[in-house]
């Protein structure tokens, strides 16, 4: 692969904890696209700082029409599409150089840390991060977005990604509301054998949280990577909890309106840019 075929793709809102990082281990990279939802902090100004980024503003309204927005701005063969806080190894793009590209769409594996810590493991499935946008488009999926690969043949990158969020705890937690909102539409918009088994659990309420707390300390053995591991278990448990308690108020119609209220307040939407 040429590495002048590839373009890169970030979304950013308030992003200057982690922007930095991301773009100094794309100096490869010929051209980075960023996709701005109207930051408040440096985010911008470090952008402006790498001659290679290419800064468009799109006030927000999801994520799948922010990444698609991206896509039309990009005129090359590959798209590398990227979180704020996802940074490559160094070796990467050796790797690009020689990989085969006789596949659409390349998945990759990540490394969740936790401001800076590694954990051995996590619930962080892989992701597609590239692929040719000729063949590909991005898709509401809950609370997020997920790129439509169905039509095409998928390969894996040997690389590794880490997922390395720097933001604030108290930034994490108010952007999970908006989420949680998010994903009880998706579990109650169908009919559960539509579902897989993760989302038909989810939707018995009581128990995913308590299961998450289990299989993330002792079958995943994250108690093993000391706070930082109770850090991440604790979070997938609040999440897991913020959606039961959703899932539990919408029993109530009475109040599912004025919750629906509370989300529209901007500082919730701005929550909801946030979070990646």
């Amino acid at each position: 692969m040429n590495l002048s075929h590839v373009t890169a793709l970030i979304l950013t809102y308030n992003e200057e904890a982690n922007l930095r990082t991301s773009l100094g281990a794309l100096d490869w990279a010929s051209r980075i696209v960023i996709v701005d939802s109207g930051s408040s902090d440096r985010t911008r100004a470090i952008a402006a700082e790498f001659s290679h980024v290419d800064l468009f503003h799109r006030d927000f309204d999801n994520h799948t029409n922010q990444w698609n927005f991206g896509l039309s701005k990009i005129d090359s063969e590959w798209v590398l599409a990227l979180d704020a806080d996802y940074v490559f190894g160094s070796d990467f793009p050796l790797e690009l150089e020689k990989l085969e590209t006789s596949q659409q769409a390349f998945d990759v594996q990540f490394r969740y840390c936790v401001y800076g810590r590694p954990l051995h493991a996590s619930l962080y499935p892989p992701r597609v991060v590239l692929f040719r946008p000729a063949h590909c488009t991005y898709i509401a999926d809950g609370h997020t977005q997920t790129l439509d690969v169905s039509e095409v043949d998928v390969g894996h990158l040997a690389s590794i990604v880490s997922h390395d969020d720097h933001k604030s705890l108290a930034r994490w937690c108010s952007s999970q509301i908006k989420y949680a909102n998010l994903e009880a539409d998706k579990l109650l918009a169908g009919d559960s054998s539509t579902l897989g088994w993760k989302d038909r659990l989810r939707k018995r309420i009581v128990f995913a949280p308590w299961l998450t707390l289990f299989y993330c300390l002792f079958v995943k053995r994250l108690v093993r990577d000391g706070w930082a591991g109770c850090f991440y278990s604790l979070q997938r448990v609040f999440a897991e909890l913020l959606l039961s308690l959703v899932l539990i108020e919408r029993k109530f119609p009475e109040r599912v309106s004025s919750s629906r209220q509370v989300l529209e307040n901007d500082s919730i939407k701005d929550a909801m840019v946030n979070g990646q």
